[in-house]
This record gives structure tokens, C-alpha cells and sequence, in this order.
């Protein structure tokens, strides 16, 4: 995500990083590239406009080409005013205090809305909530059958009716039943290829019928500077009060996530990061700049490692790392926590200063695949013992892994480096040389 808009900008402040002195031309020169970047992002001209006056604004009021690190100074204004642009704060999705919670998604046709529910459904089954989502969509063929195939798998239950029938009815019933039943309320409606009457009416009755404590709309994230038109027009018809955006991981630009804050006034609650039901974040303006910048989101990685291991599970990694007993078992379930975590490329790029260097990079997720069925096609004394494994082994697992031999050597070979090294560290020992990977790079 951001890919472009974090190329060009990443660029811009690195050069001013790296000189020793600034000038009020050099701010000028910088913030004029930020501006370009910013429109080439398919930000809206006004909100890239208003951006760069409050940079320069500050950079005057701080007087930066006096500051001992005036590209420092800089960088810092921007990320201040990026964070600013993009909500300031984040935004928690608040649950009321008598339930049921009632949320209503709308949105076009083609933004992801149906699939958004279903992930929001079990982003909030994780946070320990009862959910109901209820299918209103009986306008869309195979609308009520994609909600349902996404409730069972995220283990939810759909009040699905009929695929016919009055939308209105259909979401009061559904009211009616989660108050006996369920702590929050998740209601997909229909969706057009364009906001029309009929739309919007539908949507003003299901509100009446059912008081939502929050409207969330749907947006596409690659519809750029259209994304805030759909909004506006929903905006004129519908009282909005959050913001999800999805396919956020296909959008190169960013120019919809950059402009639609400040276009609406209303906080992004939520973003979609991928196809899996697990990919939707919660929105933190000051992560997302971050990320836009090239300085990472740390916050956001060891939230998801949190939710792929326990405490006591990390505790008695460490303990075997400590004692250097660490096996092709224990590489196996990380590497799966690791997978869980998302894609590697979006994991890769949210270590500080690795960003930037993931641009172009191709991130082969096969490779992780060829490792986990090199360890899954040996023996459980195998993996507590590669030395074991000897040349005939090594066919076999190479054989039933379909990988090749040389592969089989070099994660053996690898792995007993990084043995080593936990060690040097377990007896006290000096780390020397350079990290050992402990897979083969694809």
C-alpha cells in the first residue's frame, strides 16, 4: 500500500536528511516535489494544496534552516501534518453500552461491503463479543449465499430469511432477534453501481427501522478521487459516522485514503489490507504516516505476533532459545505464526527502514511453502535431530517435499548455524557475523 506516494516522498526527505544546511529555497524546492507526489498519489489538488502551505507555515514558525538538523526538523513537520491530514487520532469503534450494538455498512456495488462485514463480524468475535450479521442484500444475486459462506467460516451466525423479500423487514427481525442473542449487530445492505433515489431511500428506512448506533460506509480505496465523490453523495442522503476502506494493499497511490478525511470530515475506523478474513485493521493515523514515510509500524507488527502467540508461548520460546535447544519443530510453528501474520511483504515492510527497500522487491510466499513441506516430509527424530539426516534422507525428504536436494542441504546447513549462534548467546558469547537466515531465500 502506498507504494508510490511512499516512494517519492521517502525520496524527497532523504535528501534533505542528508544535507547539513537548509535554506527557505530548499524547503520551497522540497515541498514543491511533495506537492507533485501528492497529486501523482491522486490526492485531491485542494487537500495536497492546504498539506504543503501548513508544512511550509511550520517550517517558518520553527525557523528549521537554523535547527542543528534542519532535515530533521522537516521530516518531522511532515509526518505531524501527514498524521493530522489523515484523522490525527485514532478513531476506536465504540460499542454501546446497552446491547445489541447496531452497525450499518453501505456502500456501491464492487467495494467490498459484503466481505467487509464478515471481517468486521470477526474482528469482533476476537474482542470477545457475540455477533449477528444480518443479510438485507436481496437484490444482488448470491448476495445472501456470500454472507452466509463468510459466517460460517468466520464461525458466525447470518439471520438470512429468504433471498427475497422487503430489506427493512428483513433488518428489524434481525433486530428483534439479536437482543436475545447477540452483543453486536452487523447489517450488509444492497449496493448500486451508482448512489440513486432508490438506494438511498432504502437505506433511510432501514435506519428509522433500526437505530444504528454507527454508518459506516464502504469505500473502494482504488477508486482514488471517485471514492470521495461516492461519499459525498451518500454523505447528502445518509448521516455517516465512520469510514472503512477497502483493498487498501491494491492501491499503489493512496489518494483516497489522503483526501477522504478531509473531504467528509469523518474518521477512517477501519482499513482492508487483503483477501482473508483476518485483513481488516483498525485505522491509526499516526501508524499509516509512518508507514507513508518509510519508518515502519511496529505498533501494528507486534500486535499481530500477539495475536498469533501467547505469553506463555513466547515464554517458553525464549527459554528454549536461551538453552540453545531450539528444533526444525519449533522453526515450523513460527514460521506458521509468521504466515498468519499476513503477507510477508507487508510484514517485511512495516520494520523501520525496510519499507522502502521492499518497493519492487518480489516477495516469493512460495519459498515459506517449500520450507514448511522440507520439515513436514521428515521424521518427528528428524526435526529434533538434522544431524541425523543423512545423504539418503535427504533424497527422501527432497522426493516428498518436491524440492530439490541442494534446497534440503541448504536449510539443514542454515539451521545449524543458527544453532550455533544461539549458543555463543546462551554461554555468554560474542555475536559475530552477521544473522544467520534461517530459511533459503527463494
Amino acid at each position: 500500500m502506498f507504494e508510490q506516494l511512499q516512494g517519492r516522498l521517502s525520496g524527497i526527505l532523504t535528501r534533505l536528511r542528508g544535507r547539513g544546511r537548509l535554506g527557505a529555497e530548499d524547503v520551497d524546492q522540497a515541498l514543491r516535489e511533495v506537492r507533485l507526489a501528492l497529486l501523482e498519489a491522486d490526492v485531491h489538488f485542494k487537500v495536497a494544496r492546504e498539506f504543503v502551505d501548513r508544512v511550509r507555515e511550520a517550517a517558518v514558525g520553527q525557523e528549521v534552516w537554523k535547527s542543528l538538523t534542519p532535515g530533521q526538523q522537516v521530516v518531522q513537520i511532515v509526518f505531524g501534518e501527514l498524521t493530522r491530514l489523515l484523522g490525527a487520532v485514532h478513531h476506536p469503534l465504540r460499542l454501546a453500552p446497552h446491547p445489541p450494538t447496531v452497525l450499518l455498512l453501505v456502500g456501491l456495488h464492487g467495494t467490498g461491503k459484503t466481505t467487509t462485514a464478515g471481517k468486521l463480524a470477526l474482528h469482533l468475535k476476537k474482542q470477545g463479543r457475540s455477533v449477528l450479521l444480518a443479510a438485507t442484500d436481496v437484490h444482488r444475486p448470491a448476495a445472501v449465499t456470500q454472507l452466509e459462506v463468510l459466517g460460517k467460516a468466520a464461525g458466525i451466525p447470518v439471520f438470512a430469511p429468504g433471498r427475497e423479500g422487503d430489506p427493512v423487514e428483513i433488518a428489524r427481525r434481525a433486530l428483534e432477534h439479536a437482543r436475545t442473542s447477540a452483543d453486536v449487530l452487523v447489517i450488509d445492505t444492497a449496493g448500486r453501481l451508482h448512489v440513486d433515489p432508490a438506494l438511498l431511500a432504502e437505506l433511510t428506512r432501514i435506519r428509522e427501522a433500526t437505530a444504528p448506533h454507527a454508518t459506516l460506509l464502504v469505500l473502494d480505496a482504488m477508486a482514488g478521487q471517485d471514492a470521495v465523490r461516492m461519499a459525498e453523495g451518500f454523505r447528502g442522503a445518509v448521516p455517516i459516522d465512520g469510514l472503512i476502506l477497502t483493498k487498501l494493499d491494491g492501491d499503489a497511490r493512496g489518494g483516497a485514503a489522503l483526501s477522504v478525511v478531509a473531504a467528509l470530515d469523518r474518521p477512517i475506523v477501519f482499513v482492508g489490507t487483503g483477501e482473508r478474513l483476518e485483513a481488516l485493521e483498525p485505522f491509526h493515523p499516526d501508524r499509516i504516516a509512518s508507514r507513508i514515510l518509510g519508518m515502519g509500524d511496529v505498533l501494528t507488527l507486534i500486535e499481530r505476533a500477539q495475536e498469533q502467540v501467547t505469553a506463555e508461548q513466547a515464554r517458553e520460546m525464549e527459554r528454549k532459545l536461551k538453552r540453545a535447544e531450539f528444533t526444525l519443530e519449533d522453526f515450523t510453528k513460527q514460521l506458521r505464526q509468521l504466515r498468519a501474520m499476513g503477507p510477508l511483504d507487508q510484514v517485511l515492510g512495516m520494520l523501520p527502514g525496510l519499507g522502502a527497500r521492499m518497493r519492487g522487491v518480489d516477495v516469493d510466499e512460495r519459498t515459506l511453502g517449500r520450507i514448511e513441506a522440507m520439515i513436514n516430509s521428515m521424521t518427528p527424530d528428524e526435526r529434533r535431530h538434522p544431524d541425523h539426516i543423512d545423504g539418503s534422507r535427504r533424497r527422501r525428504i527432497a522426493r516428498g517435499s518436491g524440492t530439490s536436494i541442494q534446497e534440503v542441504n541448504r536449510l539443514i546447513r542454515q539451521f545449524d548455524e543458527v544453532k550455533k549462534m544461539l549458543r555463543q548467546f546462551g554461554s555468554g558469547g560474542q555475536r559475530k557475523g552477521k544473522f544467520p537466515m534461517p530459511f533459503p531465500p527463494g
